[in-house]
């Protein structure tokens, strides 16, 4: 890979991670990266067996992972960010627990991986905000269970597809040995009438199922106390209609933003690529600045319009609609195989519309 494409790549990836979270770390860039999955970091966050540590999960070669951590370290100094330290853990049925990141628990290692790096000038509110938000410990997580054998480790008790279960260090428990069989489902749909039971009910735990397809782990509802949804079913029925109103004036606002953000979108590619063809250049913007999508135009680098996730942008476009990318793909090439195939013809075309 091109030296200079990579520290792009890493500065683009650091760039959304700090956007999305107002924070960035090693493990939040290498999720951006794709060196590491979200469901794995999930998993590892909830206590699943396969996950007891995180380090291991994290695909990618010890050359690759120092120039990784070298350009981040590049990026974190000319940003002027600064330092917190907020160690990872769980809630389970006896309290908070630690997570650890690494297999041997090297403290320096350890705390390498708590590290998170923040603006300097957020000022005091909204950096005491922020420190509340990162130490903040999860809710306590209950699965849906996906596969058709296992049983409870403490009573027994036969655990079916599609049974509740909770994970204490790694073993399974049925809601009754979790001490959570008292409390009520409540699917999810309604965020309004969700928000309001979690507010109300003393325990609550939120469910989740992994779906394979998907690879990763998606909310299925919450387990609240009876007594919390009937408290939340009543408000939600009396201020109905005014909610309605606020989510079609949302709506409405949302588009306006989304035109006007694609206008200037595609402005700035043809600022970058003047010979790039204007309809290329509207759907290079529309393709990747897709509201909730996730790709690099949705990014704060490319909504600050930085020329690295303009360029990544310009590339990936060129990579699906000028050359045999695709069809190598479903031949079976393999993925970084056929970039490599490709490279050259991406790089003429970009030169040319470039003026290079």
């Amino acid at each position: 890979m091109n030296p200079i494409n990579f520290r792009d790549r890493v500065r683009a990836a650091a760039e959304a991670a700090l956007a999305a979270d107002g924070s960035v770390g090693p493990l939040e860039l290498f999720q951006h990266m794709r060196f590491l999955q979200s469901f794995q970091v999930e998993g590892w966050r909830r206590g699943d067996e396969h996950y007891q540590v995180i380090e291991p999960s994290i695909q990618v070669g010890p050359e690759k992972f120092e120039r990784t951590l070298r350009h981040f370290r590049e990026w974190i100094q000319e940003r002027g960010l600064g330092a917190i330290e907020v160690p990872y853990t769980r809630r389970g049925l006896k309290g908070v627990e630690p997570l650890q990141v690494t297999i041997d628990g090297d403290p320096e290692r350890e705390q390498f991986y708590r590290t998170r790096y923040a603006s300097a000038d957020l000022g005091e509110k909204r950096a005491q905000r922020l420190s509340r938000k990162l130490a903040k410990v999860p809710d306590l997580v209950v699965l849906e269970k996906v596969s058709e054998e296992g049983n409870c480790t403490e009573c027994g008790t036969e655990l079916a597809k599609g049974n509740l279960l909770f994970l204490e260090q790694g073993r399974p428990l049925c809601l009754a040995c979790a001490d959570l069989d008292g409390l009520e489902f409540l699917p999810a749909g309604d965020a309004a009438l969700s928000r309001r039971a979690r507010k109300y009910s003393s325990l609550a735990a939120v469910v989740v199922r992994f779906v394979r397809a998907r690879r990763r782990y998606e909310r299925q509802g919450l387990l609240v106390t009876p007594s919390a949804v009937m408290q939340a079913d009543e408000e939600c029925a009396e201020d109905a209609p005014e909610r309605a109103a606020r989510r079609t004036q949302a709506a409405v606002l949302r588009q306006v933003e989304d035109r006007e953000y694609i206008e200037d979108l595609t402005a700035a590619v043809l600022k970058r690529f003047p010979a790039c063809p204007p309809g290329e250049a509207r759907a290079i913007a529309e393709h990747t600045g897709l509201r909730g999508s996730g790709r690099v135009g949705r990014s704060a680098a490319s909504r600050a319009f930085d020329a690295g996730a303009i360029e990544l942008a310009v590339r990936a476009h060129i990579r699906h609609a000028h050359t045999n990318y695709d069809e190598l793909l479903m031949q079976s090439t393999a993925r970084l195989e056929a970039r490599a195939l490709v490279r050259s013809s991406i790089d003429r075309l970009a030169a040319a519309w470039s003026g290079a």
